[in-house]
């Protein structure tokens, strides 16, 4: 779903509530100010390979480029980096400046990213060098860091596989996911607001719990996971991450499945129905893109991969169609990613964000949304990805402005999926500030045991949002009371 204009937005989130930031510890010589400061830390690992990020202060005078070396001890090898361009040779690992990031004034920071193989031990650095210069700086992971595996919960929050065209948990019994959106995650760091919109503590999750919810889905920023440079570090990387993983565990702790999804993403897209022209992960793009979305789905699913109560939802709303000539074309570009006609950044295909979760042992249940804003599902099971774990479901929205929005179309193109695999609509809504739309939508869904969430669980103006709610106690808008009224309803 678009969102409202940031001016409707920055009125609604005077009350932010903050993340406390976790600080990696820094080692420096005793009484003295170092020349440079290093700050190394681990945000994701699974076997055979991690995520790392280094966040360098120049102290001493300013620079106009910079280089930072460092060794690894435990054969550890980088293949990707952001942020800087990365070597390495032998065990020494050099990190020089982007042309865009080079200069650094006296007591300013950059950060920069990587995706590292290991093997045998994952031993962190504890030397750095700054253009020569030695740093006083080494960090020892923080025991609160992602690395450490998420808590599986105490069976309240079932862990779902895919069993023909249902979800089910452990003892076979079907499950629908039946909730709300809680939007604020994929726009509020970019813009350099914070983290949530409005409050994610144990009192407001308890309130979308007091709807007779059973599924939160929580949209995100992949420049904001990878804590790129653009983002804010209090609201990017290691506090991003460990933000998402705290509300994953409220959620949890409700009783309520969490659902992750990728809404916003990096790539440069000015063509048919661009929402924005920036390059950086500031609106809803086509499609994935290969420089940094397989790298953020290998790091929240090394982050989750022991906890198969979390499902993932690879990429929010894709719209391929308006950039390509023809459907196949569409559709191709879907699955297959590449150099897509209309797109001018390398494609991640959804083949390519399945290869990447699965590589790192997750077997968490995948969705997958369709073109059109994933209202178009005519042709997802002949371009479905392949899943070694065969846990893929698909994934639709609709919205009362959609083409695919009366039950004719339901009848002709959801239905063949839904016979064949787990159907989800992650989004429905209206911009009535009614229900009426919606109503037709659960119902549909109800007769045939499928899932829906409702967007979104956020104070806009139902009109330009929609928004479920006025207050974060639970208090619907007309809009929302549809849904409310609804859940409470059903068994």
């Amino acid at each position: 779903m678009r969102h409202p204009p940031r001016s409707v937005l920055l009125a609604v989130t005077g009350a932010v509530a903050l993340v406390a930031a976790v600080t990696v510890p820094v080692v420096t010589a005793q009484g003295a100010t170092p020349a440079c400061t290093v700050e190394y830390s681990a945000t994701g690992q699974w076997d055979g390979g991690f995520q790392g990020a280094v966040t360098v202060t120049n102290n001493a005078a300013p620079v106009s480029g910079w280089s930072l070396g460092f060794d690894f001890a435990g054969g550890q090898k980088v293949t990707q980096g952001w942020n800087a361009k990365w070597s390495q040779s032998g065990t020494t690992v050099t990190a020089t400046n982007e042309s865009w990031n080079g200069s650094l004034a006296t007591g300013a920071s950059v950060s920069a990213g990587f995706i590292a193989s290991w093997s045998g031990s994952n031993a962190v650095p504890t030397a750095f060098e700054l253009n020569g210069t030695t740093c006083n700086a080494g960090a020892e992971p923080d025991p609160t860091d992602p690395t450490d595996p998420p808590d599986p919960g105490d069976g309240s929050v079932p862990a779902l596989h895919v069993a023909g065209n249902k979800l089910v948990d452990a003892d076979g019994t079907t499950r629908r996911l039946l909730g709300v959106n809680r939007s604020g995650g994929e726009f509020m760091c970019v813009q350099g607001y914070g983290i949530w919109d409005g409050p994610v503590d144990d009192a407001a999750i308890g309130a979308i719990a007091d709807w007779n919810a059973n599924t939160v889905r929580i949209p995100l920023n992949e420049e904001c996971w990878l804590g790129l440079s653009n983002v804010k570090p209090e609201y990017g990387g290691t506090n991003y991450v460990n933000a998402v993983k705290d509300l994953v565990g409220r959620v949890k702790a409700h009783g309520m499945t969490p659902m992750l999804e990728l809404h916003w993403s990096w790539g440069q897209y000015t063509g048919n129905s661009a929402g924005c022209s920036d390059v950086h992960a500031t609106c809803q793009k086509p499609m994935p893109n290969m420089q940094y979305t397989p790298a953020f789905w290998t790091s929240v699913a090394s982050t989750f991969k022991d906890d198969p109560t979390v499902v993932f939802d690879l990429f929010n709303e894709p719209y391929p169609d308006r950039a390509t000539s023809t459907t196949t074309q569409a559709w191709q570009c879907w699955r297959d990613g590449g150099n897509c006609p209309g797109i001018g950044y390398e494609v991640a295909g959804m083949q390519d964000l399945v290869d990447a979760v699965r590589d790192t042992g997750a077997g968490n249940p995948i969705l997958l949304g369709g073109l059109a804003y994933s209202n178009d599902l005519s042709q997802w099971l002949t371009y479905r990805p392949t899943d070694p774990a065969g846990n893929l479901a698909a994934a639709w929205h609709v919205y009362n402005f959609n083409t695919c929005a009366n039950e004719s179309c339901w009848n002709s193109t959801l239905a063949p999926v839904a016979d064949r695999v787990p159907l989800v609509a992650g989004e429905i809504g209206e911009n009535t500030c009614s229900h009426s739309f919606v109503d037709r939508v659960m119902k549909w869904f109800d007769d045939r045991d499928l899932s829906y969430l409702g967007w979104t669980w956020n104070t806009w103006d139902c009109s330009s949002g929609p928004a479920l709610i006025s207050g974060y106690d639970g208090t619907p808008t007309s809009y929302g009371i549809g849904l409310r009224d609804h859940l409470r309803a059903l068994d």
